[in-house]
């Protein structure tokens, strides 16, 4: 049983069902809010020296800032992010579920609290669609609401920008990288090397069998055409009176009758 089984079992009545929807809600209002009053965004985002000051709210409010503003893409952003939530409960239910996100959101918000950057709602939704596509690399959603695409692979391509951070990006954005997404990393990681060692495992082990296979010693050999049960499988194989082993083409006997 892994820990985090183990806290199902005492925590997973606390599991909030359908959590993500509730996340989904509260950013459309959160957008109509700020279109209505963009200035509203200071008191949300996730400020580490107001944090710091006492502004506890933020640890919490930042997550319903939307991605986008445009009132063209927040309708996609919001059913795509429902039907994400929606995905990873049904295949790990609500506490994994809980777990991960809030795991995500605590790694955000130390993140920006030691080296004062969160990278908001764009990671902690990202881990969402890395999950989902670590878990159905394969299934495949409409780009654009036209273009089928595998999951894997628009995961591949979400991770150009966090990939760019890590090797071009001062200290403190490498760093929210991975611990932006540490929930992924632990969720996912530990299994991913776990199969990796496997596979190198199995690897090895056809390779000294095949090894083996190759440099096997022979039982059987021809004294005249020096083929083997190796070399020639269908053969047959006699041992004449001189005492030497012949295919049953050279037998010396079989030479004298010819």
């Amino acid at each position: 049983m892994t820990i985090l089984d183990r806290l199902e079992k005492t925590l997973g009545r606390f599991a909030i069902p359908g959590l993500i929807r509730y996340v989904v809600a509260l950013n459309a209002l959160v957008f109509i809010l700020l279109t209505l009053q963009p200035d509203y965004i200071q008191a949300l985002q996730l400020d580490p020296i107001a944090f710091r000051n006492g502004e506890v709210w933020r640890a919490v409010t930042w997550i319903f800032i939307p991605e986008t503003m445009s009132f063209f893409w927040i309708l996609f952003y919001l059913i795509f992010t429902w039907w994400l939530g929606d995905m990873l409960e049904e295949s790990w239910g609500a506490f994994r579920l809980n777990a991960y996100y809030f795991l995500g959101m605590a790694f955000c918000i130390v993140s920006a609290v030691l080296f004062g950057a969160a990278g908001g709602n764009f990671f902690l939704n990202l881990s969402l669609f890395l999950a989902a596509a670590t878990l159905a690399p394969n299934f495949e959603i409409l780009l654009f609401m036209i273009i089928p695409v595998k999951m894997k692979w628009v995961a591949l391509f979400s991770l150009i920008v966090p990939a760019g951070y890590l090797l071009f990006g001062p200290l403190d954005m490498k760093m929210m990288v991975v611990m932006c997404l540490g929930n992924y990393l632990l969720f996912f990681a530990p299994a991913f090397l776990k199969n990796r060692a496997e596979s190198l495992r199995t690897g090895e082990r056809r390779k000294r069998f095949e090894k083996a296979l190759h440099s096997e010693q022979t039982i059987h050999i021809c004294e005249v055409c020096k083929i083997t049960e190796v070399s020639n499988p269908d053969a047959e194989f006699r041992v004449s009176a001189d005492g030497k082993e012949y295919c049953t083409e050279h037998l010396p006997s079989r030479a004298k009758q010819a």
